[in-house]
């Protein structure tokens, strides 16, 4: 109590502090990158070739083994090593809004590559997670066995058991949610991968089906999740904001007309929310109806849509103190809903904030608040001063992403993080043992879990940076989902075109008519002397044909191979036809991206480039070694 005494006493000071230095601004384009390796941190299963997060390995090989079902891939959820199935599918939906919303802002930063490889990785598992039209699987181990035992995902030796739901044992919410995340995502591949986007609706529509017909909450049926992600809100938001998500998918009538007759008796015109995340959706159905009725595709479902509008518009009022319930915030400014990862609420809330504002804007409309008529650009910039408080600009100076600025969580509640790296010492750690000798270290984590979004202040402004203080330093997925989306919007603006236009998602890659496998050009690697201390390894890692021509994507490795920290490093590229990513330019040489100033010793960079010819030539122009 004497420690907290302490800090709320000098909240008035750093406060201060904090505001002379928030003019600086802040580079939202690194931190939308720091966000999306985060999701390679979580991953489960069997880890690519191209994987960026190094100090990780493969995990969880068995599960689903003993159910009979391949169960392997996936996220975990934060910082345990349980892969739950509600979270787990928000987590898909938000990552895929974000990038239906501004996937061009982020192709501009050279990320949306990374987005879709973040999505499918999700999707990937979700698909087998639904091996039957009315069979899902929701969880795979349990909450309470693993928090029992602090272990690297690598190694980690509790009860990997498969749960299920069927229709006798329902689970409306989860497949509800499910089907949200698989049509969210079929928009985000229907342009880079239009058979795998098919794929993902066919599962939506039978998840749909599935929810709707076999009614449930699915903590009934599965558990062990009560304790750990209880359905608080039921089914019927998920049942809404899946018939939202496939109406925006497939276009069919009968989507909205679903909406449109459900809307009064499923709460969806009735709920006012001041909160939106993993268990309560209204707010966001509420903020996608609004967006149709925006859009002029209401019909006949007009009056009931536009009592949707009126409660998405309650939702905004409450964010910018102008409604006639608001929400809570800190003395700094932050939204406060509660004290266990309370930045969960902070990004989702923003988010909704972000779109409806352009929403507004394309439809030439204002919020209508219990205090008045508000512009839309007083939404995003809410949006942004949530998000510049994440950063940094708040009273302790902190940044709550893990891995941006100087002074962000050293000790993250998070396993893998906080364990020596399997790779680095292959020594078993064992259950308990993990818990005496790396839970309770006071030091900062051994592997930084870059992009990492934590529970983040208390509502007070005060944050405790120690690895048992679980419900301010936990990061978790659904943390970062929606902030893809608010920092792309942040760091590349508007764009000066209309969001309520059909989505196009731009492709990384050119539209594959005929998934067949182009025919590979004979590679040519790249001439590097066997005593030099940059290694330089060229391949070609997809090829695809568009308008008669082949087009294939290349990965160059760039590694220091000496004991010394790279700085300053030109690399020559001739022979490049075609746009690169991962560099910056300067003059006719290539040097570090933006976000990276050096490379130490043993560390690599990757960057990419896709042009229609053989690889380009790559070499090594300059560099100092320090």
């Amino acid at each position: 109590m004497e420690k907290l005494m302490r800090l709320i006493s000098m909240a008035p000071l750093l406060l201060l502090l904090s505001l002379s230095s928030a003019s600086a601004g802040h580079d939202y384009n690194q931190a939308l990158s720091k966000s999306i390796l985060f999701f390679e941190a979580q991953r489960s299963g069997y880890l690519p070739h191209n994987q960026r997060v190094t100090w990780r390995a493969n995990s969880g090989l068995n599960d689903g083994k003993a159910s009979g079902v391949d169960l392997v891939g996936g996220y975990y959820d934060a910082g345990d090593n349980v892969k739950f199935g509600l979270p787990m599918a928000f987590t898909i939906t938000m990552m895929s809004w974000s990038i239906i919303e501004y996937g061009k802002q982020m192709a501009a930063n050279g990320e949306l590559g990374h987005a879709l490889e973040a999505v499918k990785w999700g999707t990937d598992y979700l698909i087998k997670a639904h091996p039957e039209p009315n069979v899902l699987y929701g969880e795979v181990g349990d909450g309470n066995t693993d928090h029992y035992c602090w272990q690297r995902p690598e190694e980690m030796t509790t009860d990997r058991h498969a749960y299920k739901i069927d229709p006798r044992n329902p689970g409306s919410d989860l497949a509800g949610e499910t089907a949200a995340a698989m049509a969210a995502a079929s928009i985000v591949f229907r342009r880079s991968n239009p058979a795998y986007s098919s794929e993902l609706l066919r599962h939506a529509y039978q998840l749909f089906e599935f929810a709707d017909k076999y009614r449930g909450k699915y903590d009934g049926s599965i558990t062990v999740a009560q304790k750990y992600y209880q359905s608080v809100s039921g089914y019927n938001d998920e049942l809404l904001w899946a018939a939202a998500w496939l109406y925006q998918a497939s276009n069919n009538q009968y989507y909205l007309n679903y909406l449109g007759k459900n809307g009064d008796s499923m709460g969806g015109t009735g709920w006012a929310m001041t909160e939106f995340g993993w268990d309560v959706k209204y707010a966001g159905v509420q903020t996608l109806v609004a967006k149709f009725l925006m859009q002029g595709k209401a019909g006949l479902n007009a009056p009931v849509f536009e009592r949707y509008q009126q409660k998405a518009e309650y939702f905004m009022c409450s964010l910018i103190g102008k409604g006639s319930r608001n929400v809570q915030k800190t003395p700094g400014g932050l939204i406060f809903r509660q004290r266990w990862n309370n930045m969960q609420f902070v990004t989702s809330a923003s988010f909704l904030a972000t779109v409806y504002s352009d929403y507004l804007t394309s439809s030439r409309g204002s919020l209508k608040c219990a205090a008045g008529n508000v512009a839309p650009s007083e939404l995003l910039s809410f949006a942004k001063s949530q998000v510049n408080y994440l950063l940094g600009d708040n009273p302790r100076a902190t940044s709550y992403m893990v891995g941006y600025g100087n002074n962000y969580p050293r000790q993250v509640h998070h396993r893998g993080s906080s364990i020596v790296s399997i790779k680095v010492d292959p020594k078993f750690v064992a259950c308990r043992q993990g818990y005496a000798t790396w839970y309770t270290r006071k030091a900062s984590d051994p592997n930084v879990l870059t992009g990492a979004v934590v529970g983040g202040p208390d509502a007070y402004d005060n944050f405790a940076d120690e690895r048992e203080n679980y419900q301010q330093t936990e990061p978790a997925t659904y943390n970062n989902a929606p902030l893809l989306g608010i920092l792309a919007r942040l760091g590349g603006g508007h764009g000066g075109y209309n969001q309520l236009l059909p989505v196009v998602v731009p492709a990384p890659n050119p539209v594959v008519a005929k998934p067949k496998p182009a025919p590979k050009p004979k590679l040519t690697p790249t001439p590097a002397s066997s005593s030099s201390p940059i290694s330089i390894e060229q391949k070609m890692t997809t090829s695809w044909n568009d308008k008669g021509k082949t087009y294939y994507r290349y990965s160059i490795v760039v590694t220091n191979k000496s004991y010394k920290t790279l700085k300053d490093l030109k690399l020559s590229i001739s022979k490049l036809y075609g746009p690169l990513w991962g560099l910056t330019k300067s003059g006719n040489s290539y040097g570090f991206p933006t976000w990276l100033s050096s490379l130490p010793a043993g560390k690599s960079l990757e960057f990419v480039y896709i042009h229609s010819a053989s690889p380009a030539d790559v070499s090594v122009s300059s560099y100092n070694l320090a």
